[in-house]
């Protein structure tokens, strides 16, 4: 038997796209002579559909292309994922659902078991966990198919009282198929390799893994579907950050091989990593910045930018940009994934702006290809410095002050891009979101923010590897010292700990998830530390305001992190 599988990039939502990709597939498995074709989780309507699951209409349309795939699977079985109704009278009103079609009909449908409920994920908000368990038979073989989080446990994960696999596992199955969505961050290769490999040694079945790819606002799928043999080895792990389609013959991945050097897991062995694990007890500076994890996140960032703006309908976006790192890096991976056409950057100089602040930054421009205009606020800023005069009175420059230049370049870049159509990308990092160090409706303005789940030392890195052909961003950003530049001789240092202490603390706590007492004993000062979670805690109130932030971390800031505003723990 020969097995397909279509690593594909949906829409949620556009029935008609998605089902035309779907159908293109099935005709390209059929060419190369494949058995069964696989396609990831939620394939028909996209993932995650989150509350759209919630209307009639919208499971109606998932049923509507199912029916239009069907007529496709005529010689060959296609796996496809979907919504289905739970038609008994208890639980929720959908499953999450795979759907075997072949020979024009609906042969089987296999629902998913465990239903993640944390980060990013939210599907026990909508879907019924299974309550039975089947192999399905298909041309002489039994195929064990599985959904996604239900190959996360293989006994030893205290979040589920059920592992699928030990329900089919009596059926005798010939092989493990998983469809999965499940999303990048820079620990999941690892993690992800291991639980499929861990599977196929427990069970003693090769599993093949087919993942989505592509972004939906803020989550970037990256692909990688995998494919282990009957001995723990691996086969093939497909492309990372694009579609891809391959087909791989069943019979040899049955083949015992006596030279295999994998082994059986003995009982009480660890059988997986998870991304937590995978960096903690690590030199943390060395772990974030990564050459292998830098490179996937660079790619990560183009493909969350394209698809943004391309599922949006949108083509065209325009950044502030002030002559310093943050501005820099986006500036650059917005051409790259947009074109330079598509980029706009709009200088902004202040009194307070260094002359090389502007150069700089006309220098990039120079170098990228892009448009760019210079619109000084000088006497924006002083406008609003004379009527506010009677109110301010004689009070001493402050920070009042100085958020009133970051609006102020805020109101004209919204200004720019209503007028022109742009959208405004973000430039501020997660070492400034989390501590607070931004300016509400300033330069925290923007409809999507490229570098909000990266801290300043791998802003730094990512910098560097998009400069290892060529100088793109000039070596004068890469060394000056970070500065918002709102008053005179401005070092982010003023507010803010060293970058290299800074990000590590607050990897502990984002990440991590470990408290003031377990980081002190990392060797961290008690007062700095002190200071630094009070910082996150109590900015939560402008995180809550800000735009979608494109995640490639285990714990972005957004959906995936709920924190209560006004909470008092570490204020």
């Amino acid at each position: 038997m020969k097995i397909a599988l279509a690593q594909q990039n949906y829409h949620i939502g556009n029935f008609e796209s998605n089902t035309q990709k779907i159908i293109e597939a099935i005709q390209w498995a059929k060419q190369q002579g494949a058995d069964l074709v696989v396609f990831p989780e939620q394939s028909i309507p996209g993932y995650p559909a989150r509350d759209f699951l919630e209307f009639e209409d919208f499971i109606n349309k998932c049923y509507e292309s199912l029916e239009t795939i069907r007529q496709y699977a005529d010689t060959i079985g296609v796996l496809v994922g979907s919504p289905s109704r739970n038609h008994i009278e208890k639980g929720k009103d959908l499953f999450n659902s795979a759907f075997l079609l072949y020979k024009k009909e609906i042969r089987a449908e296999i629902r998913k078991t465990l239903l993640p409920n944390y980060d990013v994920f939210d599907e026990y908000r909508y879907f019924e966990p299974a309550f039975e368990w089947k192999v399905i038979n298909f041309k002489g073989k039994k195929l064990a198919v599985t959904i996604c989080e239900d190959i996360w446990n293989l006994g030893d994960n205290p979040m589920y009282r059920i592992t699928p696999m030990e329900q089919l596992m009596p059926m005798k199955p010939d092989v493990m198929i998983n469809l999965s969505a499940s999303p990048y961050n820079y620990a999941q290769d690892i993690v992800r390799n291991s639980i499929v490999k861990a599977h196929t040694l427990k069970y003693k079945l090769p599993m093949l893994y087919c993942n989505a790819v592509g972004s939906q606002t803020e989550i970037v799928f990256d692909g990688g579907s995998l494919v282990y043999d009957i001995n723990g080895e691996k086969i093939k792990e497909m492309n990372y950050f694009e579609e891809d389609y391959q087909v791989f013959d069943l019979e040899k991945l049955l083949q015992v091989s006596t030279a295999s050097k994998a082994t059986s897991l003995a009982g009480g062995e660890k059988y997986y990593y998870s991304a937590k694990e995978v960096g903690e007890n690590v030199n943390t500076l060395k772990y974030l910045t990564d050459e292998k994890s830098i490179d996937e996140i660079h790619r990560a960032l183009i493909l969350g930018i394209k698809d943004y703006f391309r599922k949006m309908g949108f083509t065209k976006a325009i950044l502030g940009a002030s002559g310093g790192i943050d501005s820099a890096l986006v500036q650059a991976l917005a051409v790259e994934a947009l074109g330079k056409e598509n980029v706009r950057a709009i200088l902004m100089p202040s009194q307070f702006s260094s002359a090389h602040s502007v150069a700089d930054a006309e220098q990039l421009s120079r170098n990228l290809g892009n448009p760019y205009d210079i619109t000084p606020i000088e006497n924006i800023y002083e406008s609003f410095l004379k009527e506010l005069k009677p109110v301010f009175n004689d009070l001493p420059f402050g920070v009042a002050e100085e958020n009133i230049q970051s609006r102020s370049r805020g109101n004209l870049l919204m200004a720019i891009a209503n007028k022109f159509g742009y959208i405004l990308l973000n430039t501020s990092n997660k070492s400034e979101l989390a501590t607070g160090y931004g300016t509400l409706y300033g330069d925290m303005a923007g409809g999507l923010s490229v570098l909000g789940d990266l801290y300043k030392v791998q802003v730094y890195a990512l910098s560097r590897h998009i400069n290892k052909q060529k100088e793109i961003i000039p070596g004068n950003i890469l060394s000056k010292a970070p500065s918002a530049e709102l008053r005179p001789g401005q070092k982010d240092s003023d507010s803010l700990p060293a970058y290299e202490i800074l990000d590590r603390i607050l990897y502990e706590y984002i990440e991590q998830r470990n408290g003031p007492k377990e980081i002190v004993a990392l060797g961290f000062d008690a007062a700095l530390v002190a200071k630094v979670l009070k910082l996150v805690n109590s900015n939560e109130y402008k995180r809550n305001q800000f735009c979608p932030i494109i995640r490639v971390s285990t714990k972005a800031f957004g959906v995936g992190r709920r924190m209560p505003i006004v909470g008092k723990y570490l204020s």
